[in-house]
């Protein structure tokens, strides 16, 4: 019921994918290097999650070492480039403890994804090692860092004091990454960014300004999505700080939240019989005859009396099912299905009449134009404990909150904000003459059908078999990563007249098979 099905075709033809006419460039190897018109002694990178080389879900070792600023850093060492540090990970499980006193120690994060196997075509994914972290929080690295890249920052979070204070960690007013490597509890991230004296600066933030959001579902209990006028203030800020350094540098714009597998993987529609049987097709057929009598027929039966009736419809043994969500968007039709099944003579309706209203009122079937996150893949059938028992499998006999779903009036919100914060990017990059990536364009290529080409590979934004996105389905894998590094590289040589070598993307690792 919760697995995504994988065909061997396509895990074939992501491993034995050879040849294409399309590769976009790769290394000029009679070119001779030069560094133009920058100076990559001390390189900084600054971002978040996608600069400090988070994928699977945690930040671990490997990952980091196969960071974009990682990869450039290697070409800017061909030219004079210094070290890059890194405040690496100690290990290659990922996931962080915090202490909170004594020997309690509380787990803040979970450790990596990986595939343990495949299940009738399906990834099953879990956590290394058994979800248990070992890093703890409260032990700080000696730094500087030249990767200042922080898992879940927000534009403000770079200008903030005290981003990096354990004490604030709980109450989310700190970052715990930050805390393993801010110089001081007081400091902020552009602080310690501006106490290096960088020749020269790589900043991709901003995503978490939506995307978190998005991930959420847009549901503003739990996220919150940075108003345009309030991101521009920060960002503007941000690059007055960095302008301070007089440093070059190349920034990156924000890619949309419709590019990425996590949101663009699970379709709306899973609900098929062998789903409702747990694998048994007759035993998911009875549920949906039971189903449809208990609550679909009577519900569609109600709304269509009220012009509604395409919000609810039957279920059918043969074809996939879409989810049940709630729309508040929809007007609510509480008080009418309530006196409707009042009024049914049927007594199991009349009996549930007040319960079918409060619950239904919103009520609707996902269709086309929905997203459903990753993560919502695991809730789908489990029990919500509010609901009736017997009406309780969420995304089945319960709608899904707002948490769970995007529906289209909040995506088009999440893009034109999006939209805003790029036009901000763009001209703060202007003003300045630094470098600029269009990561969205390259996302969205990633995302099309015809993807992106590397010396005969194709990568996509496909969930696993893409190749370019790692099993969190936001972050990305080490070739994707290097994809994204060639963009920045291109972007430099083009604006400072330097001609760093693109690196090799097939030389990185992508998903790991069993």
């Amino acid at each position: 019921m919760k697995k995504i099905i994988i065909s061997t075709i396509a895990v074939s033809a992501l491993l034995f994918t050879t040849s294409c006419e399309h590769d976009f460039d790769t290394d000029v190897k009679d070119v001779v290097v030069s560094k133009g018109e920058a100076d990559f002694k001390t390189y900084v990178a600054l971002g978040n999650s996608l600069t400090s080389g988070y994928r699977d879900g945690a930040l671990y070792a490997d990952g980091q070492n196969e960071s974009y600023p990682s990869m450039i850093a290697q070409q800017m060492k061909l030219v004079g480039g210094g070290d890059f540090k890194q405040p690496m990970m100690p290990d290659n499980n990922g996931g962080l403890l915090l202490n909170v006193g004594g020997s309690t120690n509380l787990q803040i994060a979970n450790t990596k994804l990986y595939i343990d196997s495949f299940i009738n075509g399906s990834p099953d994914l879990k956590n290394a090692n058994n979800n248990v972290a070992t890093t703890l929080t409260n032990t700080v690295l000696t730094g500087p860092f030249n990767n200042m890249g922080v898992p879940g920052a927000k534009v403000a979070h770079l200008l903030a004091p005290g981003y990096g204070n354990v004490t604030g960690v709980i109450a989310k007013t700190a970052n715990p990454y930050f805390v393993r490597f801010a110089s001081t509890p007081t400091t902020s991230v552009i602080a310690d960014f501006k106490k290096q004296s960088p020749t020269f600066f790589s900043l991709w933030i901003g995503n978490n300004d939506a995307l978190l959001y998005a991930l959420a579902g847009a549901d503003p209990s739990v996220e919150t999505l940075t108003p345009p006028a309030m991101f521009a203030q920060y960002y503007n800020a941000l690059i007055a700080e960095i302008a301070t350094t007089n440093a070059k540098g190349v920034v990156a714009n924000i890619p949309s939240v419709t590019s990425i597998p996590s949101l663009t993987t699970i379709p709306t529609n899973p609900l098929t019989a062998a789903v409702l049987g747990n694998g048994n097709v007759a035993a998911g057929e009875a549920n949906i005859d039971n189903l449809n009598a208990s609550l679909y027929g009577p519900l569609n039966q109600i709304l269509t009396a009220f012009g509604a009736g395409d919000r609810i419809k039957p279920l059918s043994k043969t074809a996939a099912n879409p989810l049940l969500i709630k729309d508040e968007t929809l007007p609510d039709l509480k008080v009418q299905i309530t006196a409707a099944a009042a009024a049914s003579g049927n007594a199991q309706l009349v009996a549930l009449a007040t319960y079918l209203g409060n619950t239904y009122g919103q009520a609707r079937q996902a269709k086309a134009g929905d997203l459903v996150p990753l993560t919502t893949k695991a809730e789908i059938g489990k029990a919500e404990p509010t609901a009736l028992a017997a009406l309780s499998a969420k995304g089945v006999a319960y709608p899904f909150a707002d948490k769970y779903i995007l529906i289209p009036s909040e995506i088009a919100d999440i893009n034109t904000a999006i939209d805003a914060y790029n036009v901000t990017i763009k001209a703060a990059a202007a003003s300045k003459g630094y470098a600029f990536v269009d990561a969205n364009k390259k996302m969205n290529e990633l995302g099309s059908k015809s993807g992106v080409y590397w010396d005969g590979v194709k990568y996509t934004a496909s969930f696993v078999t893409g190749g370019a996105f790692s099993l969190d389905g936001v972050h990305l894998t080490g070739r994707g990563y290097a994809i994204i590094a060639n963009e920045f590289i291109k972007s430099i040589n083009a604006t400072y007249k330097s001609t760093l070598p693109q690196v090799n993307a097939n030389n990185y690792s992508g998903i790991k098979f069993p």
